[in-house]
Order: C-alpha cells, then structure tokens, then sequence
C-alpha cells in the first residue's frame, strides 16, 4: 500500500554508485561482493542469508542498469557464482 511522503523524515535523492566508483578496474567481483559494496561494507564481509539477500534485491538491477559498463566472467566451478568486472576503455 503506498505511503504518504509525510510520513517519512527525509528523502534523500535516490543515488548509486557508477560502476568506476564502485570496483577497481583489476578485479572481478560476485553479485554478493558487490551487494555488499554498494552497502558501503566489505566485499567479504561475513552477514547472514537474510541480509544478503536483501543486498541482492539492490546488487541484480544495478547490474542490469549498468551492463554496459561492466563484462561478465563464467564461474571457475560448477559451485561457484559468475563474476563481474569493468569494461576497459
């Protein structure tokens, strides 16, 4: 149900990171490290499976809304995630 904006104290505008502010241009990250990067916390960072996946409901469509900034590298393992890095220049 929506809410009026009244009810709330501030609004802060709704502002991410671009991808050259987020990852260093020599790394490759999960969707859960940079979940968590974009949480401001480490991208190891030890938290439980509700919080992360609540950080997922972040991390997909920034993804998505930055795909072409980004390459994608299949996992190594068949138990690992795909990683995601900066498109160079």
């Amino acid at each position: 149900m929506p809410v009026p904006k009244s009810e709330f104290d501030q609004l802060p505008p709704c502002d991410f990171y671009t991808p050259d502010e987020l990852l260093e241009d020599d790394q490759m990250y999960t969707v859960y490290e940079i979940a968590r990067l974009l949480q401001g916390i480490e991208p190891d960072t030890d938290i439980d499976r509700e919080t992360e996946d609540i950080l997922l409901d972040w991390a997909i469509p920034w993804i998505m809304a930055n795909a072409d900034d980004l390459v994608v590298a299949e996992p190594r393992d068949d138990d690992e995630p795909g990683f995601y890095g900066l498109k160079e220049e």
